[in-house]
């Protein structure tokens, strides 16, 4: 799969719409796709933090070590055996398992890596946003995009549901799972009125979870 054709910001982006779910107590953190650090740097500098990561892109990666207290670079599942077990306190996979194989072996086996009381914390896409429903509904389509929702580096397409069985299947306990980056467009609302006010999930781009292993 390639990514080197992804726009400028894609490696560099800070979710700050995700730190919110850090938990107080998370001292150790590690960040699953961290792009060059920068994720990872804000959380470190706010909170006095321990924070590894992991990058699949070798150039993005190297930056990510300047300012990380340890980085892997490469595939995620490569480097599984060398995380201590019983150890982070949050564990961020952002926009990051819908690009995996296998998602839910991942998330079995990270699972182990968690301190008694860590956290898995992700965004996924939401195949039902809005602009996607508009798409293969009614314009009967299926396009693959640079990034977003159809990022054709996509493996995987979840709905928020399908969110929630991925981790509960996995042995986890889902704590939150809700919409995020919600839309300003009026076409929602549209859709909703013909199908009785049932499908407000579409007016999220993304979800976010947060699952403990007990």
């Amino acid at each position: 799969m390639n990514y080197d054709n992804k726009p400028d910001h894609y490696y560099s982006k800070v979710r700050f719409e995700m730190l919110k779910y850090l938990p107080d107590h998370a001292t150790k953190i590690l960040e699953v796709g961290c792009g060059n650090g920068c994720f990872g740097e804000l959380i470190k500098k706010d909170n006095n933090k321990e924070v590894w990561g992991i990058e699949m892109m070798p150039e993005e990666g190297e930056k990510a070590k300047k300012v990380l207290d340890k980085a892997f670079v490469g595939m995620c599942e490569d480097f599984i055996n060398d995380l201590p077990d019983n150890y982070f306190d949050a564990i961020y996979f952002n926009d990051v398992l819908e690009h995996v194989y296998d998602p839910y072996a991942l998330l079995k086996e990270i699972k182990k890596k968690l301190s008694d009381k860590g956290v898995v914390i992700s965004s996924i896409p939401n195949i039902r946003y809005h602009n996607q429903m508009t798409m293969f509904l009614w314009k009967k389509d299926w396009k693959y995009e640079q990034h977003g929702v159809m990022d054709f580096t996509h493996m995987r397409f979840f709905t928020g549901k399908s969110i929630k069985r991925m981790y509960e299947e996995a042995g986890y306990v889902v704590k939150t799972n809700e919409g995020i980056r919600r839309t300003k467009s009026l076409k929602p609302y549209l859709f909703n009125i013909l199908f009785l006010f049932t499908q407000m999930d579409i007016f999220y781009l993304q979800y976010a979870t947060v699952a403990s292993k007990s």
